[in-house]
């Protein structure tokens, strides 16, 4: 079910680790990050940041305002999928988007409903191809062609795209996409992505529930 995820992952991980062996990093300080931050967009403006020689704060700040998102991620899951406290910290250590996603999407869907090991699976299979590929890139990067000439940009767009539709079940839904998709658009003209994402995630959320609740109440209303 990952499977599809798995190509536009290993050129992201591949240009990570040249990123990072030209930042002056060593091929186990490359692999070690995969190993243990797991966060593409982290790990590459961590990469960065360490060949400007920035300093350990901000270094926190950024991949703080890079990763907010996973509060959402963490509190939607927290509603759908009964966890002990190990199992939290588990979840949390390899949560990614695409491992999300599809949980939400395709969960239900399992013989079993949605599950831990359904979410842990999800979150392995995408850890072991990154970490693969990222040892690939710290070994053979420069002389593999770099990711964006390969055209993979577009690869994880359209799969987002692709877990949102099933969502989109009636009108309010749509709404919420909508708007959401076009505030993103305009503040990531002028936020850090991670912060934009927390923000419309959060607006979405609020406005998802607005919306549900002026729905809901007519009925309420006739009811009584």
């Amino acid at each position: 079910m990952m499977f599809p995820l798995w190509p536009g992952m290993l050129p992201f991980a591949v240009a990570y680790a040249v990123t990072a062996r030209s930042g002056g990093l060593s091929v186990w300080e490359t692999q070690l990050m995969s190993l243990t931050v797991f966060a593409g967009a982290s790990q590459f403006a961590a990469a960065g940041l360490i060949a400007q020689g920035a300093a350990g704060w901000g270094l926190i700040f950024t991949t703080f305002l890079l990763n907010a998102r996973h509060l959402l991620y963490g509190l939607s899951l927290a509603r759908s999928l009964p966890m002990t406290a190990p199992q939290r910290v588990l979840a949390a250590q390899f949560l990614t988007d695409e491992a999300y996603g599809m949980t939400i999407v395709n969960g239900p869907k399992d013989p079993g409903g949605l599950s831990f090991a359904f979410l842990l699976g999800a979150e392995l299979s995408l850890y072991a191809v990154w970490n693969a590929s990222t040892l690939l890139g710290s070994l053979a990067g420069a002389a593999l062609p770099r990711p964006e000439e390969l055209g993979v940009g577009v690869i994880f767009p359209l799969a987002f795209l692709g877990l949102l539709v099933p969502l989109l079940v009636d009108r309010v839904a749509v709404w919420v996409a909508l708007v959401s998709g076009l505030s993103a658009w305009g503040l990531s003209r002028m936020l850090p992505g991670g912060l934009v994402i927390l923000l419309v995630g959060v607006g979405g959320a609020l406005l998802g529930a607005w919306l549900e609740t002026r729905r809901t109440a007519p009925h309420q209303e006739a009811g009584a």
